[in-house]
C-alpha cells in the first residue's frame, strides 16, 4: 500500500511540470497580436474598442461589431467605421470567450478611454518580443529593421528614419571621397602639364641664344 502510495505521488510530482509548462506554452499567443494591438500583454483574446463600441477577437482574427440587432464576426470593420485608425485608437483587453455579453458593462466602465491617442501599439515597439509578430519591421530581420515599402512611409516609427539617415550618410561620405579623389587627379595633371610646358619653354629659349 505504502509503495502504492509513494509511485502515486511520483507520478503526481512528475505530471505537474508538464502540465504547467503545458499551460504556459497555450497562453503566449504574442505572435497572434495584431500589429494595431498594445504592448504589455503575453496572452490576449479580446480587445475592447471604446471609439467605435466593437471588439477584436485574436485567434480568430475578427472585428465583432452590432448590426441589425445581432453581434456579427467579420474580418473587416464595417463601411461605417472606415476612416478609424486602428493603430491611435485605445484598445481595452477583455480575456472571455464571448465579450460582447458583457457589452453594457464594458461601455459604461471604458467609455473614459475615447479619444484617447497615447497607447503604445506592437508595431512600433523595439521589445524583441514583439518580433515574432508578422509585419514587424524587425520582423524576419536579425535585429535589424527589414524594410518594406509601408515601413518607409510610416511616419511615427523613428527607427527606420535613423536607418535611412545612417545610410545616407556613409553614401555622401563615399560620394566625397570620390570627388576629392578627382581634385587629386586633376591637381596632379595640372603639376604635369604645367612642369612640362616650362621645360619646354626653357630648352626653346637656349636654342635661340645659340
Amino acid at each position: 500500500m505504502k509503495k502504492l502510495l509513494v509511485l502515486g505521488l511520483l507520478g503526481v510530482i512528475g505530471w505537474m511540470p508538464f502540465k504547467a509548462s503545458a499551460q504556459i506554452s497555450v497562453s503566449l499567443n504574442i505572435g497572434s497580436q495584431p500589429l494595431w494591438g498594445p504592448v504589455g500583454y503575453d496572452h490576449v483574446d479580446n480587445y475592447y474598442l471604446p471609439d467605435i463600441e466593437c471588439y477584436y477577437n485574436v485567434p480568430r482574427r475578427q472585428f465583432i461589431y452590432m448590426d441589425g440587432g445581432r453581434w456579427i464576426y467579420a474580418s473587416n470593420l464595417p463601411s461605417r467605421y472606415r476612416g478609424y485608425d486602428l493603430y491611435s485608437g485605445y484598445k481595452v483587453v477583455i480575456n472571455s470567450r464571448d465579450p460582447y455579453r458583457d457589452f453594457d458593462n464594458h461601455r459604461m466602465s471604458y467609455a473614459r478611454y475615447r479619444n484617447i491617442r497615447t497607447q503604445q501599439v506592437i508595431r512600433h515597439s523595439h521589445d524583441s518580443r514583439y518580433y515574432v509578430v508578422k509585419g514587424h519591421p524587425y520582423y524576419g530581420g536579425g535585429g535589424r529593421p527589414v524594410f518594406r515599402d509601408n515601413d518607409r512611409g510610416h511616419d511615427n516609427w523613428k527607427g527606420n528614419k535613423k536607418y535611412d539617415r545612417d545610410r545616407g550618410d556613409r553614401f555622401e561620405r563615399r560620394e566625397n571621397g570620390r570627388g576629392d579623389r578627382g581634385y587629386d587627379r586633376g591637381d596632379r595633371g595640372n603639376d604635369r602639364g604645367g612642369d612640362r610646358g616650362h621645360d619646354r619653354g626653357d630648352r626653346g629659349h637656349g636654342r635661340g641664344r645659340g
